[in-house]
Formats: C-alpha cells, structure tokens, sequence
C-alpha cells in the first residue's frame, strides 16, 4: 500500500507562462504536482491552501527533455501537471496581477 501524501506537499509550483496565464481568465490555474499525486488529492490540495472550491482537475505527465553533457545524453526526470478549474466566482491570489 502506498504512502499517503501530505496535502501540503501534493502542489510542488505554479507553472506561469503565456498560455496558463490566459487560462485564468477561464478560472483554470496549472500547477506542478508530486508524480504520486492523484485527481482527489490535488483537489483536496488545492482547497487546503487557497480556501477555494475546485470544480474539475485535469492531469498530464510529461516527458523529461533530453540533455546533453558532453556526448552523453540524459533524460531530465518526468514530471506531473494539473490544470485545475475552479468553481465561477473563486479566485486564487497568488496568480493576480501577473
């Protein structure tokens, strides 16, 4: 059986670039998650730390990026993003004004 996360350690980081930052105007925010993390506890997450209400959750792995050195090539690590959808009206403070 599986180790239970903390839900303060669920949200690793805000992901903010150009098209997150549209998705707020749709009330959706992305962040970083922990790879182990699933749907229930990212919402639950969310709620803990913000104070808000979360509609919808969406997840995503994404592939490590190769990297070089030298001649040899290493993959970066995978790692796991959620597009998180809140409730019309709720907002997250952390993302105003960006």
């Amino acid at each position: 059986m599986p180790k239970e996360l903390h839900p303060y350690g669920v949200l690793l980081r805000p992901i903010i670039t150009e098209k997150s930052t549209l998705l707020t105007g749709l009330d959706k925010y992305v962040f970083e998650v922990d790879v182990r993390a699933n749907k229930n506890q990212i919402k639950d997450a969310v709620q803990l730390a913000f104070n808000v209400r979360v509609a919808e959750v969406n997840t995503m792995k994404m592939k490590g990026k190769p990297k070089r050195f030298g001649r040899r090539v290493t993959n970066r690590p995978d790692w796991k993003k959620a597009i998180v959808t809140l409730v019309p009206g709720d907002k997250i403070e952390l993302f105003e004004g960006i």
